[in-house]
């Protein structure tokens, strides 16, 4: 049997390995069109910013490794140029020497990824103009800094790259500007969350301008300059593009398979595409989203290898099956951890969902242990059957192991009342003995059996006096910032003071995160009263207030034109 891969990185370079360890008698060739075959994609931007000092550990596996360790024939600088899938066969061009040839196939594995997505413009002449996908990108982008000395530099996108160079370049000593037409930085989180990432590049002095989409980008005064559709202009020393990515399927669509989602490749769960023979895995293909069952694309290192794996799985023979992405990511910003699983709500909505939430700030580990670091997390469930949709996560410590105990909740078709039993590791640096998981199902169950009803901050409250609106942090507290029209009382002083409160009117309750307005709400609802507990409390309606400030701030840079 002769296997030829297009494409290596994450999904043809571990269907070559897969392969081999499954068949040593097949033939494996692998054609990459860069220099790289097997390098560590998602930890190019911490090149650039010199976390990673050494360039060769970018490389995970070299071509005369591979053919050491498992006799698989790996050509870098080839690109595949055609497919002919009566004959089977494929055009290959050897990019160092010009020589195309064709190579015969019994199996084709299609990896070919995705490319950044550039604005329609000729960015030919720019030379302070970079995307990132490729190491020779990254190299290129490292030696321009080096050589250069730029003070400045835009990111055109918020999505994980944009997030993830941002900081490095921060840490580089340089003037950070995030170009994004969408209002938020990183898609998979809703807005609210997202503020939270916002507040943190702001401290750190990256700068945002949010709603504006890049139209023209010029050179101008040794730099460059991007111009925006709504008017107006920014310019820097050097503008890496990160706006996102497209799936680089050229060759499939040249050679007919079907596509699907922007041009995605279509496959059966056993990564075969529309004609016999032909395979494809990786950021090129469309999936379907494991939580709501629709075709999906999800451009991320972890589905790529598992596809990998079972594509070779099935060229050997094997039953193996890929049963879809939903999507779990973590990133580092900063000091700060964000990550999140499944959906958000902004998907929900628009998939017409029955859908509730939750939101909770729990510390990372036991109070009483020093250290401690609040984080915030928002945990979405269908209002009738309890099926976890999704769940977001802004903090420090101990994010990445709560998302994974949520996303492995998710993945076995746990419902969100089943976390409250999840039986999680407990010591004090690490944890409390009710893990944040755990209180999550606490906070779900209590909904469920009606013990509590809440209320949030995007709900439009009456203001006409027919409700009373309840505060109930310190004094102290109160005067350092307060929802306007809310009345104080702590809830240490509620029982006292609850003669004072009319009966008749709904009662809507905050506190900083939930907890104590949760306390109250039960002291209220036990003496008569109809009490709602605000989902998130005051902690995260102040960081959202303070983000719709800050975006409204004009465009953000010194030479803005």
């Amino acid at each position: 049997m002769k296997v030829v891969i297009v494409g290596g990185v994450a999904g043809g370079a571990t269907a070559a390995a897969r392969l081999r360890r499954l068949d040593e008698q097949a033939q494996i060739i692998v054609f990459e069109k860069s220099g790289f075959v097997s390098y560590a994609n998602c930890g190019l931007p911490y090149f650039i910013g010199g976390v990673i000092e050494n360039e060769e550990a970018l490389t995970l596996q070299t071509p005369e490794n591979f053919k050491i360790r498992f006799n698989i024939d790996v050509n870098v600088h080839h690109e595949v140029l055609a497919i002919h899938k009566e004959a089977q066969t494929v055009t290959v061009k050897n990019l160092a020497t010009g020589e195309i040839f064709d190579e015969s196939y019994d199996r084709l594995i299609l990896s070919p990824g995705a490319k950044p997505t550039v604005p329609n413009l000729d960015l030919t002449a720019l030379k302070q103009v970079f995307s990132l996908r490729t190491v020779e990108d990254t190299l290129n982008i490292h030696r321009y800094i080096q050589a250069n000395k730029p003070k400045s530099v835009l990111l055109a996108g918020g999505g994980f790259i944009g997030v993830e160079l941002a900081e490095n370049l921060c840490d580089l000593g340089m003037d950070v500007t995030i170009v994004q037409s969408q209002p938020q930085l990183m898609a998979p989180l809703d807005s609210e969350m997202a503020a939270f990432l916002h507040s943190t590049m702001r401290a750190h002095g990256v700068k945002l301008a949010f709603g504006h989409r890049v139209s023209n980008i010029r050179a101008v005064d040794g730099g460059v300059e991007a111009v925006f559709k709504d008017g107006g202009s920014l310019q820097a020393d050097m503008m890496v593009l990160a706006i996102g990515v497209t799936p680089d399927t050229k060759l499939a669509k040249d050679a007919g398979l079907t596509l699907g989602i922007r041009e995605s490749i279509v496959v059966t769960d056993k990564m075969e595409t529309s004609h016999k023979n032909i395979y494809a895995v990786g950021d090129a293909v469309q999936v379907k989203h494991s939580i709501t069952g629709e075709n999906a694309l999800i451009s991320l290192a972890g589905p790529a290898n598992k596809q990998g794996r079972i594509v070779a799985d099935v060229i050997c023979g094997l039953d193996s099956r890929y049963h879809g992405s939903q999507g779990s990511s973590v990133l580092k910003l900063f000091d700060m951890t964000m990550a999140t699983t499944g959906i958000n709500e902004r998907t929900a909505k628009a998939l017409g969902l029955h859908y509730d939430k939750v939101y909770l700030s729990p510390a990372n580990h036991a109070g009483y242990y020093p250290g401690g670091n609040i984080m915030t997390m928002k945990v979405l469930f269908d209002a009738t059957t309890y099926k976890l949709l999704g769940a977001q996560i802004v903090g420090y410590d101990g994010v990445d192991k709560r998302i994974d105990v949520l996303a492995t909740a998710m993945h076995m078709g746990m419902t969100a009342l089943q976390l409250k039993d999840l039986d999680l590791a407990y010591a004090p640096p690490y944890s409390s003995a009710k893990d944040p998981v755990n209180m999550a199902g606490f906070m779900i169950e209590n909904i469920a059996n009606g013990t509590v009803k809440q209320w949030f901050m995007e709900d439009a409250l009456p203001r006409d006096g027919s409700v009373t609106l309840l505060d109930t942090r310190t004094a102290e507290e109160y005067a350092g910032g307060h929802i306007n029209g809310f009345q104080n009382i702590p809830v240490d002083d509620l029982r006292e003071n609850l003669h004072t409160l009319e009966k008749t009117k709904p009662i809507y309750v905050v506190c900083q995160s939930g907890l104590r307005s949760y306390i109250a709400c039960r002291m209220l609802r036990q003496n008569g009263f109809d009490a709602y507990n605000m989902a998130g409390g005051y902690r995260l309606y102040a960081v959202v207030a303070e983000n719709a400030q800050a975006s409204k701030e004009a465009l953000p840079c010194g030479k803005e034109s």
